[in-house]
């Protein structure tokens, strides 16, 4: 039976996210049905379809009591709405129903596993008591599990913290048992990722503290995920509070750390750690094993760091990323879009051996919801110190891409996109040397620039607001001579 509280939330936004008109949303990013949207949750395939659901408040473009809303897809990147999965509306998820998880199981429902609070002061969020919740439904409706919570307070070990214990990734085992990963962190907030064990998926068992921070990076670790691929373990989390150092920027950031796993202790033993992306916009990652064997991500397109940065004519807040292919590598993470994208291709523009002396614009070479691939490299017996590419341009608007050789940076600039919030729009990363060489896929949707740098080695995800009609791209050089290859294809699904 449908709960008051969802019901509510379902009619709202059958009545007012109906409203929203198909141009007013990206063509083929997830963003929420109404209202607010965060972290994505539950990223699986069931009875044919994938389905992502996100943390949702319907009712503003600001958090909220979270729901799940959800939506599904067949080529994971055309969108179907579906009405609100769960609300808060039980004891133990009076005060939201925070991140998770979901798996097909055999007896042919769709099983969520999820954090349920419980708010002992609304003022405080270090008050808010969390645990981890079931509900199984048919892929529209859920019923929640009369037992929960499955992960209570008896479960967590001692030292940590009963107000940062959330946000449980599920799997199951090539034998048959199930496994998740837990965020926590002490009471002194240093983070945890703690591993629980489960024949059934609804009684589950405490292992060991999986992976542990010494108070270096950040302090509580949200959003585990736990994976073997290529060979290697990888841990996926998002720390919070983050201290800028050479190797991080500062804040909310997401991080893999690649590594091998000890079954009989239940400890994680990493080797090599990196930054998962780059950009100003990414948070809280989440991937599925696909049944084509795939490794599939996704993540929030939006940060704790940057949410002023919108636009107050839109009746939505947040999106997720283009889900990305996952492989490891020599020790490093790998993203590339998913292979979907390529029957989104429409319109080829090919440029051989073009020269950049001051500024270029190519013939077709436009557009905000594309995929150009530029490479650029010195011309013969000479140098240049700084190519910027200006995206969505009109005028003094723009957005840049700056690689600079000598420096084996690139840098992403949206100060000249139209924004009126003073919120940080440059983000820099170091890059691979290569002679002044680099290769930059850059997806566009209609408010967003995603950057796969060298064959997916690095990304930067981001947010930008420009009016759609600035659609313009030119190639500026500052200094010296460079060639450029490109192709570009404009992205449609007619």
């Amino acid at each position: 039976m449908v709960s008051q509280i969802l019901k509510e939330a379902r009619n709202y936004e059958e009545t007012e996210g109906t409203q929203i008109p198909a141009d007013k949303r990206p063509l083929f990013h997830l963003t929420p049905y109404i209202g607010w949207m965060n972290d994505p949750n539950g990223f699986s395939q069931y009875n044919g379809s994938y389905h992502l659901f996100y943390q949702y408040y319907p009712y503003k473009k600001k958090w909220g009591p979270m729901h799940w809303g959800h939506a599904v897809t067949k080529d994971l990147l055309k969108w179907e709405f579906l009405p609100a999965a769960i609300a808060p509306d039980t004891e133990p998820d009076s005060g939201g129903c925070f991140s998770g998880s979901a798996l097909s199981m055999d007896n042919g429902k769709h099983l969520l596993l999820y954090t349920g609070v419980v708010k002992l002061n609304d003022m405080d969020e270090d008050t808010f008591l969390q645990t981890q919740c079931l509900a199984e439904g048919d892929g529209v409706d859920y019923v929640k599990y009369e037992g929960n919570p499955v992960i209570g307070m008896k479960d967590i070990p001692e030292g940590l913290s009963k107000y940062d214990f959330r946000d449980p990734k599920m799997w199951r085992e090539k034998d048959g048992t199930y496994r998740c990963v837990v965020g926590g962190c002490t009471n002194d907030k240093k983070g945890r990722i703690l591993y629980f064990r489960s024949e059934n998926a609804y009684d589950w068992k405490f292992v060991s503290v999986l992976a542990e921070n010494d108070g270096s990076l950040g302090t509580m670790w949200e959003c585990p995920d736990f994976f073997e691929l290529d060979g290697k373990y990888v841990l996926l989390t998002s720390p919070q509070d983050v201290r800028q150092d050479k190797k991080y920027n500062c804040g909310n950031i997401v991080v893999a750390m690649i590594g091998t796993f000890d079954e009989e202790t239940g400890i994680f033993h990493k080797e090599t750690e990196q930054l998962v992306d780059a950009g100003i916009d990414f948070y809280a990652t989440q991937t599925l094993l696909a049944e084509d064997g795939r490794r599939i991500m996704s993540a929030w397109m939006q940060n704790w760091d940057s949410i002023v940065h919108t636009i107050r004519s839109l009746r939505w807040f947040g999106q997720m990323v283009l889900p990305r292919e996952l492989s490891v590598k020599d020790g490093k993470l790998i993203q590339k879009p998913v292979r979907e994208l390529e029957k989104m291709r429409r319109n080829p523009v090919i440029a051989k051996d073009v020269l950049v002396e001051n500024m270029v614009e190519l013939d077709g070479v436009k557009g905000r919801t594309i995929d150009l691939t530029v490479r650029i490299r010195p011309e013969s017996y000479s140098s240049y110190r700084k190519l910027e590419i200006r995206l969505a341009s009109d005028g003094n608007v723009y957005t840049s891409l700056i690689y600079r050789p000598a420096e084996c940076t690139l840098e992403f600039d949206r100060s000249n996109s139209g924004t009126r919030r003073a919120t940080s729009h440059t983000r820099k990363c170091s890059v691979a040397e290569n002679n002044g060489e680099i290769k930059l896929r850059i997806i566009m949707d209609r408010y967003s620039v995603e950057v796969f740098v060298n064959d997916g080695e690095q990304t930067l995800s981001n947010v930008i607001y420009t009016y759609q009609e600035a659609d313009r791209i030119s190639f500026v050089n500052h200094n010296g001579r460079a060639l450029i290859d490109v192709e570009k294809y404009d992205l449609s699904f007619d």
